[in-house]
This record gives C-alpha cells, sequence and structure tokens, in this order.
C-alpha cells in the first residue's frame, strides 16, 4: 500500500477554486471522486495524520497512489461534473445508489391508429401518455389486467395485430372480452380511440365519473331484471375500485413528489423512495447498496439524488418536490441543477409535520424492514451459506470444511467494566445457546490484547481440560458410556475469529500454542476495514467486496461487536447501581435489586422518596429514610434553607 506523503500535492499547488478530484490507485484506475468548494482545504484534509482520519477514507488514501483536480467554473458545474466521473469510472470507494434498470411507466400509444396499452421502460416518446412511474413492474400489470375488464383497449405487439389481422381471427384476450378485438373490426377505430381516452382519464384521476356511470347501469340491469349483467357490471366495479385504492390520494391533488428515505448499518444502507403524482402514489423503489465511503446521511442524500437523477432524459419525470430525511450541505446547488434539468424550480426539503412527513415515517418504515430482509434473506438461504463457507475454506486454504467459528470481541469504557465476547455460528447460522460472556478483570483488563487473551485462555483452557479428561493415561480414547454428554466448551471450533489486528491475532496464536492447539486456525478481522489477518503475515489477505465469504466475517464480527456492548452496558449498569447504593446499613443485595426492578433505575429511586420506597416488599419506614438520606445527601439542608427562608 502506499504512502500518501509519496504523492501529496504541495499546498501551493492546489487551487482554492471549486473542482472536482480523483484519487487514483496504481494501475492509474480511478478508485474515488470527490467535489469541493475549496479544492485546497478540502484535499488538504486527506493528507492529515492518518489516525485522525475515519478508517475506509485511510484505507482509500493508501490504496491510491496518485490524484488530480480540474477547476470549475461554480459549485453546480462540479456537481454534474462529479456525477459524470462516478457514473463513467464506478469508483470502488464511492456509494453506488443506481442499479441497473430505469423506471417502468404505464403507456398509451395515443399516436397509433389502434392505440395500445403498454409497460414501457427508458426515454419517453412523443404522442405516448405516461402514467407512473410504478414499481415493481408486475404491479402495473395487475393494474391493466383489472382495467381491461371495464376499458378493452389493444394491448398486443404490431406484429400479433397484424396476424390476427390477416387471418381474421383475434387473440385469445379478444375471446375473454379483455380486448375489443379492433383487429377483425369488432369495433370502429373512432370508438376504441374512446375507449383509450377513457383508459387515461380514469388513470389521470377522474376515477368517480366512471365508477357512479357503472353503478347506475347496474341499477337498471337490477330493476330492468337482467341479474346477469348486473352481476357483470358489480365485478367491473370492484376492479376499478381496485385500482382506485391501488392509488389511493395521500396528499393534496396538485403534488408532484418524491419521497426518500435511508436506513443502513455500517455495512449497507436500504434505500427507499416512493413516487406521488398527482397526490397519489403511484409507485415504490427501493434498493439495497453496499456503504464504501463513511459519510454521514447528509452527504448520502446529496449523492442519492445526484445519481438517481443524472441520467434522467425526460424532464418531465423529476418532480417538483423532493423530500428527504436530512437535507444536504450543498442543497442550494443541488436544487438549482435539478431545476435546469427540470426547466422550472424544484424543492428540496425535509417534511416536519403533516401528511408529507407521516409519508416520509411510511417511506422510513419501509427502508427499515426492506435492510432487515435483505440481511435475514441473506443470512438463511441455504445455497448463500454453503457458497459462503466454502469461500471462506479455500480463501484461507484449509482442509476442513468449517463447521463451527467462533468469533471474539472485547468491550469496555476507558478500561473499565471490560467484557469480553464469545459467539458461534455452526453451519452459517448462529448458535446462541453457545454464546458466552467474560468478565475481565485485574491485569488482564489493562488493554485489548491482553482482555482478548484473558477470554480465550478461559474459554481453550476448558476445552483442553475437558478433551485431556477424555483420554486415558496411554493416550487412547476411554470408554464412555456418556460420551454425548462431553461438556459444550470441549467441542472445537473449524476457525478462530477475532475482531482486530496483527496484534490481536498474534495474542490468540500465542494462547492457542501454549495450550497445545496450535492446529485451530485462527484469523482476525480488522473492524470496518473488510481486511482478514492471519498470523504471522505481514499482508492482509483481502477478499473480493462481493464474497459471500466475506459477508458472513462481517456479519459474525458485528454480532460479537453487539454481544460484547450488550454485556458490557448490563455490567456498567449494575456496577453503578451498586455504587449508588453500597453502605446503606440494613440494604442488602437482594432488595437493592428489588428496588431496582420496582423503579426502573436509580435515577428513579432517588425521585421517589421515603413513602413511595416503602411500595417494595421488606422496605420499612426507616429503611426507607435511610435509603432516601443515602441518595439525597442534601436534601435536609435544602429543606432547612427553604424553612428559614419562609420564617424570615
Amino acid at each position: 500500500m502506499a504512502d500518501p506523503a509519496s504523492y501529496r500535492p504541495a499546498p501551493g499547488e492546489i487551487p482554492t477554486s471549486p473542482g472536482v478530484y480523483r484519487f487514483r490507485d496504481g494501475d492509474g484506475r480511478v478508485v474515488y471522486v470527490g467535489k469541493a468548494k475549496n479544492l485546497r482545504a478540502r484535499l488538504s484534509s486527506y493528507f492529515q495524520n492518518p489516525a485522525r482520519l475515519a478508517t475506509k477514507t485511510r484505507t482509500m488514501v493508501h490504496t491510491a497512489e496518485a490524484v488530480e483536480w480540474t477547476v470549475v467554473g461554480s459549485e453546480v458545474e462540479a456537481l454534474q461534473l462529479e456525477y459524470t466521473w462516478i457514473k463513467e469510472y464506478t469508483p470502488r470507494f464511492n456509494i453506488m445508489y443506481r442499479d441497473d434498470k430505469s423506471y417502468p411507466y404505464l403507456a398509451v400509444t395515443m399516436k397509433d391508429e389502434f392505440p395500445r396499452v403498454q409497460v414501457m421502460r427508458g426515454q419517453k416518446r412523443p404522442g405516448v401518455k405516461y402514467f407512473g412511474p410504478f414499481h415493481p413492474a408486475k404491479a402495473i400489470r395487475e393494474t391493466v389486467d383489472l382495467m381491461l375488464r371495464v376499458f378493452p383497449v389493444r394491448t398486443c405487439s404490431a406484429g400479433v395485430f397484424r396476424r390476427a389481422q390477416a387471418q381474421d381471427r383475434p387473440c385469445l384476450l379478444g375471446y375473454i372480452g379483455k380486448c375489443s378485438a379492433p383487429c377483425v373490426g369488432r369495433i370502429s377505430v373512432e370508438a376504441h380511440r374512446d375507449l383509450a381516452q377513457d383508459f387515461c382519464d380514469f388513470m389521470a384521476g377522474d376515477a368517480a365519473r366512471f365508477i357512479n356511470g357503472l353503478e347506475a347501469k347496474m341499477q337498471e340491469a337490477v330493476a330492468e331484471l337482467r341479474y346477469e349483467d348486473a352481476a357483470r357490471l358489480r365485478d367491473d366495479i370492484a376492479a376499478l375500485r381496485r385500482v382506485f385504492e391501488r392509488n389511493a390520494v395521500v396528499l393534496p391533488q396538485h403534488t408532484q413528489a418524491d419521497v426518500f428515505a435511508l436506513h443502513g448499518d455500517e455495512l449497507e444502507v436500504a434505500v427507499q423512495v416512493f413516487h406521488v403524482r398527482s397526490g397519489r402514489v403511484r409507485g415504490q423503489r427501493g434498493w439495497v447498496m453496499e456503504r464504501v465511503e463513511e459519510i454521514d446521511e447528509a452527504a448520502m442524500v446529496a449523492q442519492l439524488l445526484t445519481q438517481v437523477y443524472g441520467e434522467e432524459k425526460d424532464p418531465k419525470a423529476i418532480p417538483a418536490e423532493v423530500l428527504v430525511p436530512t437535507e444536504p450541505d450543498d442543497v442550494e446547488e443541488i436544487s438549482a441543477w435539478l431545476s435546469a434539468i427540470r426547466g422550472s424550480r424544484v424543492t428540496i426539503r425535509v417534511p416536519k409535520r403533516g401528511d408529507k412527513a407521516d409519508l416520509m415515517e411510511t417511506v422510513a418504515e419501509n427502508a427499515t424492514m426492506a435492510l432487515g430482509l435483505h440481511k435475514s434473506r441473506r443470512s438463511g438461504d441455504l445455497t448463500t451459506r454453503s457458497a459462503a463457507l466454502r469461500e471462506l475454506q479455500e480463501a484461507l486454504e484449509l482442509d476442513q470444511p468449517l463447521l463451527r467459528i467462533e468469533c471474539y470481541d472485547i468491550s469496555h469504557s476507558q478500561g473499565t467494566n471490560v467484557v469480553g465476547s464469545m459467539v458461534v455460528v455452526e453451519d452459517g447460522l448462529p448458535k446462541k445457546s453457545d454464546y458466552r460472556r467474560f468478565n475481565v478483570t485485574g491485569e488482564a483488563a489493562r488493554d485489548d490484547t491482553a482482555s482478548m487473551r484473558d477470554v480465550l485462555r478461559r474459554r481453550f483452557a476448558r476445552m483442553a481440560a475437558e478433551r485431556e479428561s477424555t483420554l486415558t493415561l496411554g493416550g487412547e480414547v476411554a470408554a464412555d458410556d456418556h460420551a454425548g454428554e462431553r461438556g459444550r466448551f470441549a467441542y472445537p471450533p473449524s476457525l478462530v475469529v477475532v475482531d482486530g489486528g496483527p496484534p490481536q491475532v498474534a495474542a490468540a496464536a500465542q494462547v492457542l500454542a501454549e495450550l497445545g492447539l496450535d492446529e485451530l486456525p485462527v484469523i482476525g478481522l480488522a473492524k470496518r476495514l473488510e481486511e482478514v489477518w492471519l498470523p504471522g503475515d505481514d499482508f492482509p489477505l483481502v477478499l473480493p467486496r462481493s464474497s459471500q465469504g466475506l459477508y458472513l466475517l462481517q456479519r459474525l464480527r458485528d454480532e460479537s461487536h453487539r454481544f460484547a456492548i450488550s454485556a458490557h452496558r448490563a455490567r456498567r449498569s449494575r456496577s453503578m447501581t451498586a455504587s449508588a447504593l453500597d453502605g446503606v446499613p440494613g440494604l442488602g443485595p437482594a432488595r437493592r435489586q428489588a428496588l431496582v426492578t420496582h423503579f426502573g433505575s436509580v435515577a428513579k429511586i432517588r425521585e421517589a422518596g421515603s413513602e413511595r420506597l416503602q411500595e417494595v416488599s421488606g422496605i420499612g419506614p426507616a429503611l426507607a429514610e435511610a435509603i432516601d438520606a443515602a441518595l439525597n445527601p442534601r436534601r435536609d439542608g435544602d429543606a432547612d434553607t427553604d424553612a428559614d427562608t419562609v420564617e424570615s
């Protein structure tokens, strides 16, 4: 990896103008593209003390071997050029939000002699009426299927239409009543065009006129005892109502907006967008992307908007209003850029209250669920799990399959309340019954490496002891009628993973060697770097970003981190409670726990007063007064002061 100092430009060489910069690696590939209001100030921030840089920024500047920049006339121009370069180079350290599909629309080709209803993507064409966007495309097809009951407009391609004309025989839709069959002359050109226009009017929002008209015809049919016709009309009304409900009005009719929401963790981010047209939610779209940049939500929103709208060739596809969860820092520049593309003002804002804020909450909930579903599917799919285990085994060059993986992490607050965690994965799935917590005290708690060494020694010393107990003095396995009841720690892992880099890996390897378990493979995963460290290696093993094995390691590391933090917080909470209530005569551990359980926290116990403290079983008046005095030592003095004030 390159030293950033080797390619750092002199500060005087960098202009202070707005511009766009590119970092390139040793092969000349662009690894990162960014923009800046002041190029000198922005680029200088990359070459400060590496310890002060964010983890992935530090990785990026060490991966790059050169930096170059281009000066532009304004921040809006910088925004446009940044987007162009990101799409051209697809840098590995930039978040890419767009997938490879354009938005699907419901289109009616009114320019044709016999207008056709179809689902269309890509650039919009003249003479075609569009409704949407919708997502997924399946929703449009279901809508069309319902609409054809009432508006049997042609949906076939030009080839199918000509073949039906030549054979003088309609297709299946013509026989089942979902096409008026203009190909064989069952309907005139004018009547079919009027039918297509009615289809467009309904989709544009004029639903009440058609539903009311069908209801009147149904009542007329009932009055004339034409019950079959009435039943058909009833079903047509139900179909139109379902379409109308699917596009229910949620905002004022003039509203044209896209509503964005994001939800992410340290590894991935889920994006959801609702497309509101004429006050209706016409479509929903979402995707999950890998988080490769360490940026805040405001910067993520800025990149999201530029990438989503950057390739839009139809200005009308950009709404007048874009609702976002967090306002970007350069909101005015992005708004000006979108306004130039659309040809009219585009407003970007965060909804604070009202219907739009409620809709934003709904979109955010969808983003949260989308990320959870994405993770559960990746971890729950048998094929994916098998591929992950196989990829990891091949990358580490291990002979045995990874049936059981154990991961360890350390959590503490400035060296206090140190807790170690052990999480277990068997066959790619968490085995929570085998999770363990380790309280680390004394000399072992002086730093993370010592704590990791202590946790691993306690875990594997116990495993070694249980393994030794099953052997005879001659070294042969002793007969044991209860072999199935061996201790749970005696089962050896196929792989040991520690959270950390070379120091933690070296400590783990040393402990295993001391215990005679050096046959167990051990690796370290540097937090948020996606770099795998092996004992004694000077350079890490870098797995492909798309590797299922890497994702398995990341998920395992995150789970061990979560488990360690939860254990640490519980221990810290207990220690704080004990220290606050220690020294109260007559208050033992059981009553302390009863107090905390009843009131929920020491703060609430402090506020309760002696009378409410007596609500807890075992707390009498004298003990309640003692507890209250211990938690509120100034209360008596304050009361005396107040009394003196009143008397004076």
